[in-house]
C-alpha cells in the first residue's frame, strides 16, 4: 500500500465523542413530534435500527483496523468507534424507554434486522459487510445533513428529543467519511459499493416502513386519512426526506466521496447552538 494519506475527512474536521446522556422517557410517552402520531412514529422508526444497526458498523469497521497504514485513519477509526458506541448506548435507552412506555416488542422490531445480519455473517464476506455499512452512512450522512439545514424538521417537537437528534446528525456528519475511507484503503470496489447501496436502499425503507406499521397498527383514528397525511408530510420541506434524490445519486458516481457534501459551515452554526463543541466523552 503505497498511499500514506488515506483518510481524505477535512483537517479542521474532529471525529471525537460527547458523552451526553438525553432524558427523554417522559417524552417517548407521547406523540413527541408536533402530537402528530405518524412524525413521531417516523423518528421512531429510525431510532429502532440504530443499536443493532451501529453495533454491525463498528465492528465491520474495526474488522480492518490493522489493514490500514494511515495513523490519521486510523485515529478516525477509533473516533468513528467511540461515537457510534454512545449513539448505540442513547438510542437502546430510546428504544427501551418508547417500547415500556408504548406497549411495543423490541424483540419484534429488532427480530427481522438481527437475522438480516446474522444471515450475512455467515455468509458474506468483511468487504461486503464494510460495503454495506458505507452505504448506510451515506443515507445517515444525508439524512443528518438535511435535519441540520432545515431547523423546521423539529418545528413542535419536545426540546430534548429535537436536542438529541441534531446532536446524533452532528456526528454522523463528522464521521461520515471514515467507513467509506476504510472501504476505499482495503480494495473495496465502486461496483460492490454501488450495488449494495441499492440493496441497502430497500432494506432501509422496508424496515422504517415495517417499525412504522408497528407502531401505528392500534391508532384509533383513520389510518387512511393518517397514512395519507404521513405521506403528505413525507414530501415536504419538514420531511429529512425531502430533497435527498440528488445527494443519494451522487453515490454512484465513480469519483464520489462524502465530504463532496461539505457541510462543515452548517454542522458548526448547529454545534454552537447545542452547545456541543466543549462537551468531550469522558
Amino acid at each position: 500500500m503505497t498511499d500514506t494519506k488515506l483518510s481524505h475527512t477535512p483537517d479542521d474536521v474532529a471525529i471525537e465523542a460527547r458523552n451526553i446522556n438525553f432524558n427523554v422517557e417522559k417524552a417517548l410517552a407521547t406523540d413527541w413530534h408536533g402530537g402528530d402520531p405518524f412524525r413521531t412514529a417516523f423518528y421512531n422508526a429510525l431510532s429502532i435500527m440504530f443499536p443493532v444497526g451501529e453495533q454491525h458498523f463498528i465492528d465491520s469497521v474495526k474488522h480492518y483496523r490493522d489493514k490500514i497504514s494511515d495513523p490519521v485513519l486510523n485515529a478516525h477509526v477509533r473516533g468513528f468507534t467511540a461515537q457510534e458506541s454512545i449513539h448505540r448506548r442513547e438510542h437502546q435507552k430510546y428504544n427501551e424507554a418508547l417500547c415500556a412506555s408504548r406497549g411495543y416488542s423490541l424483540e419484534k422490531l429488532e427480530a427481522p434486522i438481527r437475522k438480516r445480519i446474522a444471515l450475512a455473517q455467515k455468509h458474506m464476506p468483511p468487504i461486503v459487510h464494510l460495503g454495506a455499512t458505507v452505504a448506510y452512512e451515506h443515507w445517515t450522512a444525508i439524512l443528518a445533513d438535511a435535519v441540520l439545514r432545515r431547523p423546521e424538521t423539529f418545528d413542535g417537537a419536545k426540546p430534548e428529543m429535537a436536542r438529541l437528534w441534531r446532536w446524533h446528525a452532528i456526528e454522523e456528519s463528522e464521521h461520515k467519511a471514515v467507513a467509506f475511507d476504510v472501504y476505499r484503503a482495503v480494495g473495496g470496489t465502486v461496483g460492490l459499493r454501488r450495488r449494495l447501496m441499492l440493496i441497502v436502499t430497500v432494506q432501509f425503507f422496508l424496515d422504517g416502513i415495517r417499525h412504522m406499521r408497528l407502531m401505528l397498527k392500534d391508532y384509533k383514528g383513520s389510518k387512511v386519512k393518517l397514512w395519507l397525511g404521513g405521506l403528505k408530510f413525507l414530501r415536504s420541506k419538514e420531511s429529512p426526506l425531502y430533497g435527498l434524490g440528488r445527494p443519494w445519486r451522487d453515490f454512484f458516481r465513480r469519483d464520489f466521496h462524502p465530504w463532496d457534501h461539505d457541510n462543515r459551515a452548517v454542522v458548526a452554526t448547529v454545534m454552537r447552538s447545542l452547545e456541543l463543541q466543549s462537551a468531550p466523552a469522558e
